[in-house]
């Protein structure tokens, strides 16, 4: 509910609740993934991992380096960090050449420098084609950011070169940038990406982009049509038509069980410019035939072929993982809760019980009333709390068993 104007803005305690949940599932699941107490430079260039910059011990102007989970609390406390998500293929710099004579705490043995580490501005808390910090203190419009899954860029959805569209956080996205140095991408964007969406109003309806692709296939195979009769008309007339006939069967023939060529022979295209939004399980259907391979590899997009390099593939392992933690004993919380003898436990269970009960009740009269929950309604319930706690103290009220 909106404050009046005036009054000093605020949000329900639900809302504050609700939004740190949501918080701390997102850093669960970046983190989770990532070891917080042993530095992952012996594991080399790890797959995908959490990534820290320490502006404190490489400001910009300098060589930019990247330090993983472990030593952004180990040796980097107090510093000045820009978190940087997670990155594929990264061995952590902590303590080498970049950090002058600040030795990693966790691993000093390193090599001095990380050659196969790639590099952005976001190591210097730079972001999107702009180049501006985020948060950015100038920047007046509300935007979200978004994740370029090939050079791992975060782009403002403004600056994208198309309109951003729904459940955008459960679709991988890649840049105009790298799909113009991967142009063979656009033949798989036709087929398997979600349609282009203006930045004027929404996608085109499926039955639209349907007709579009019919009549560019259409025109394709009347295209097919009219060289082939050229081509056999330049076989009648001399051996070059039929030199040439020879090298497009052979072509033909190399290319035969190619994803990509069959994709390319339906004729379907699309406008290449903006980024593109992939839908689910796209990289299932990219072709990994040598030929295609190396392609790939040549544009330096080998791990698209990867199904398990996505970021999503990431943060369920982790998730995965941290359950199993829990589920084998290794929660702090449970530790600490077994620890109590059965009167203690049963007093904690009781005490948060009562608890939980007395702060449903205390919000659900807000709501009632349309009111908000302000900083001072918060101090009361818990000296409430605290006063009640000491009555029953003094009283020698006790849950035997």
């Amino acid at each position: 509910m909106a404050a009046n104007e005036g009054d000093e803005a605020t949000v329900s305690l639900v809302d504050v609740l609700e939004e740190d949940e949501e918080l701390e599932n997102e850093a669960s699941a970046v983190l989770a993934g990532s070891d917080p107490d042993k530095c992952s430079y012996p594991e080399g260039y790890v797959k995908r991992q959490a990534l820290y910059a320490c502006s404190s011990c490489t400001p910009k102007g300098g060589e930019p380096a990247g330090i993983c989970l472990a030593c952004s609390y180990k040796c980097h406390e107090g510093h000045e960090l820009y978190e940087l998500y997670t990155k594929r293929n990264f061995r952590c710099d902590c303590g080498n050449s970049k950090f002058g004579d600040n030795e990693c705490k966790l691993f000093p043995e390193k090599d001095q420098l990380n050659a196969d580490n790639q590099y952005t501005h976001n190591f210097f808390g730079l972001y999107c084609t702009c180049n501006r910090p985020y948060p950015d203190s100038e920047d007046q419009v509300s935007d979200e950011m978004i994740q370029c899954v090939v050079c791992e860029d975060w782009l403002h959805g403004r600056h994208l070169g198309c309109g951003v569209p729904e459940g955008v956080e459960l679709q991988e996205m890649v840049c105009e940038s790298c799909m113009r140095k991967a142009p063979f991408l656009w033949t798989y964007a036709a087929h398997t990406a979600i349609p282009f969406v203006t930045k004027e109003g929404p996608c085109k309806s499926e039955e639209e982009v349907k007709k579009e692709a019919d009549d560019t296939e259409e025109k394709s195979r009347g295209e097919t049509a009219s060289g082939s009769t050229k081509g056999e008309q330049a076989k009648v007339n001399g051996t070059a038509g039929c030199k040439r006939k020879h090298s497009e069967e052979g072509e033909a023939s190399r290319d035969t069980g190619c994803g990509l060529k069959e994709l390319q022979a339906e004729g379907r295209s699309r406008k290449q410019e903006g980024a593109v939004f992939w839908s689910s399980g796209w990289r299932s259907h990219l072709c990994s035939c040598t030929s295609c391979k190396r392609m790939f590899e040549k544009a330096n997009v080998a791990f698209l072929l990867d199904e398990s390099d996505t970021v999503l593939a990431y943060e369920t392992k982790g998730t995965e993982q941290e359950r199993e933690d829990a589920s084998g004993g290794q929660d702090p919380l449970m530790s600490a809760f077994n620890t109590l003898n059965r009167v203690q436990q049963l007093e904690l269970v009781y005490e948060y019980n009562d608890l939980k009960t007395e702060l449903r009740d205390y919000l659900q009269r807000f709501a009632a009333e349309g009111k908000v929950v302000t900083p001072e309604d918060v101090r009361q319930f818990f000296e409430e709390q605290q006063t009640r706690k000491r009555r029953r103290a003094n009283a020698g009220q006790y849950y035997c068993s």
